[in-house]
């Protein structure tokens, strides 16, 4: 079992910057990918952006150059900075740890941007 805590987010004014953390303890896998997913008011979740244990990133289109994900591998930690924060960016942002055989969410944690 992996459990993850989430922190970081809150309310925000449009264009402004939010960091967001998610530390993993437990079971945790030494190869894994960790990444941030999100969801919207009547949306489906959606990959923000995540990061293999070997430092590959993967961002999604809407938050290239915006949003930076990286990792702390010695704390089993992820980060999300989001800057230039706009308010189509507000959900409901999820942590997720997965192996070869797992996966794991966090609680989520909400961010919301205001015009």
């Amino acid at each position: 079992q992996v459990h993850l805590v989430e922190s970081g987010g809150g309310l925000v004014q449009a264009g402004g910057s939010l960091r967001l953390s998610c530390a993993a303890s437990g079971r945790v896998f030494s190869i894994n990918v960790m990444g941030w997913y999100r969801q919207a008011p009547g949306k489906q979740r959606e990959l923000v952006a995540d990061i293999t244990s070997g430092g590959t990133t993967t961002y999604a289109d809407s938050v290239r150059g915006r949003f930076t994900i990286s990792r702390d591998n010695a704390k089993n930690t992820v980060y999300l900075q989001m800057n230039s924060l706009k308010p189509e960016d507000t959900a409901v942002y999820y942590c997720n740890h997965r192996s070869i055989v797992t996966s794991y969410w966090g609680q989520g944690t909400q961010v919301t941007v205001s015009s």
